[in-house]
């Protein structure tokens, strides 16, 4: 691994939304990134195997770390090293094998989720609509995705999908208040909500900083990246944070000091991913 002065986080859900296509100029700036010797690992709301085809497309070679901060994949080989080398025999974290990747799982994988859901929405009475119990047609009505990547979205590893329908908001929150009770944890992507147990982008962003120390044998600072939408539950966790501001959105937590020291980047201009890179390389 080349020396590099820091390691990026980047929420990339607004940046690489699905559907669609990526924000223009995101494959360069990947590209020169690599080029500098800068890792950028990718953090997203996605899969395992509903996130390959973007990282396919834009060459990402680096770590990503999946469903909300479930679990971190590392590509094979990355880092000619094992996760737990290194640590005592309590600080090492069992590693999974999943499809081309080493898994560092940090939530509970499924069916816990799926059965803690089950047996949540029994206890309070409240009926919830899980993407597996729905038809391949139905799937595609309720996500909005082309019918291949419906069936890619709803194939998880840690977390499982769910939507609610035809109750009140006071259920709703009924429903959410008992899961946050018993240390459940929600995550809502427009109609859609995820539950996991045990997800933590803290902790993935830790075990992943940790890893590169480790290999580059100095500490490269990180750098959390994203969108006024994301920054919440990335900047807290990064030394130096930078803000893709659209001009209008701001930080949906009015009192994360991190969001609002962050620096800015117009995600608009022109120009974004040259100033976006060099605010990378530069040392502060």
């Amino acid at each position: 691994m080349r020396q590099t002065p820091s390691v990026l986080y980047v929420a990339v859900d607004t940046l690489i939304p699905a559907p669609g296509k990526s924000v223009p100029g995101l494959d360069e700036f990947t590209a020169a990134l690599d080029h500098q010797g800068i890792p950028a690992v990718w953090l997203t709301s996605r899969s395992r195997l509903h996130f390959d085809e973007p990282r396919r497309q834009l060459g990402h070679t680096h770590p990503f770390i999946a469903e909300d901060g479930c679990s971190i994949y590392l590509p094979e080989d990355y880092f000619h090293l094992r996760p737990g080398a290194g640590a005592s025999s309590a600080q090492k974290r069992a590693t999974l094998r999943l499809g081309r990747f080493t898994c560092i799982p940090v939530a509970e994988i499924l069916p816990a989720a799926a059965e803690a859901l089950e047996t949540l929405s029994a206890d309070t009475g409240v009926p919830v609509v899980t993407l597996h119990s729905l038809s391949p047609r139905e799937l595609v009505q309720n996500t909005g995705l082309a019918q291949r990547e419906a069936a890619l979205a709803r194939q998880r590893d840690f977390d499982a999908l769910f939507f609610f329908a035809g109750i009140s908001d006071k259920d709703v929150e009924r429903f959410l208040a008992e899961g946050c009770h018993r240390k459940l944890q929600f995550r809502q992507h427009g109609v859609l909500w995820s539950i996991a147990i045990g997800a933590s982008t803290q902790r993935c962003v830790c075990e992943l900083s940790k890893l590169y120390d480790r290999a580059l044998r100095y500490h490269a600072h990180t750098i959390g990246i994203a969108t006024a939408e994301q920054a919440p539950s990335l900047f807290p966790f990064c030394e130096r944070t930078i803000l893709l501001w659209d001009g209008e959105s701001e930080p949906s937590s009015a009192d994360d000091r991190r969001s609002s020291r962050a620096q800015r980047v117009a995600l608009h201009d022109p120009d974004v991913w040259k100033h976006l890179l060099e605010a990378c390389i530069a040392r502060k």
